[in-house]
């Protein structure tokens, strides 16, 4: 019977559990300069957002794509609501993208306007 080899210990440090985030540091920074984005975070967008994917059937209007993983999908404005809080609210104007598409083409259509 051959010996068996033994595994060598690592000789690089253990990697940080959590590492710090940049994006995370900017997004609070502009959550608190922007009044409005303390929408996002409340029990009543979240339930609209919630509401839309539902009517939507988690189906992506753009590309057809029909994605199980809610964190995957957003609740998108149809027309920029830029602080107005109709728009904001108004589910008429909420359609339901995947972040590939949202993260890409609407965000380029958006900078345009």
């Amino acid at each position: 019977m051959a010996p068996r080899l033994k595994a060598m210990p690592s000789l690089l440090p253990a990697a940080p559990s959590a590492l710090p985030s940049i994006s995370s540091d900017w997004s609070k920074k502009r959550d608190q300069a922007v009044s409005w984005r303390k929408w996002y975070h409340t029990a009543r967008w979240q339930k609209l957002r919630k509401g839309v994917l539902v009517r939507d059937l988690f189906t992506c209007q753009r590309c057809g794509r029909i994605e199980g993983n809610t964190s995957l999908l957003v609740a998108d404005h149809k027309e920029p609501h830029r602080g107005d809080e109709t728009l904001f609210w108004d589910a008429g104007n909420l359609q339901c993208l995947c972040q590939s598409c949202h993260s890409s083409d609407k965000q380029q259509e958006e900078r345009r306007l």
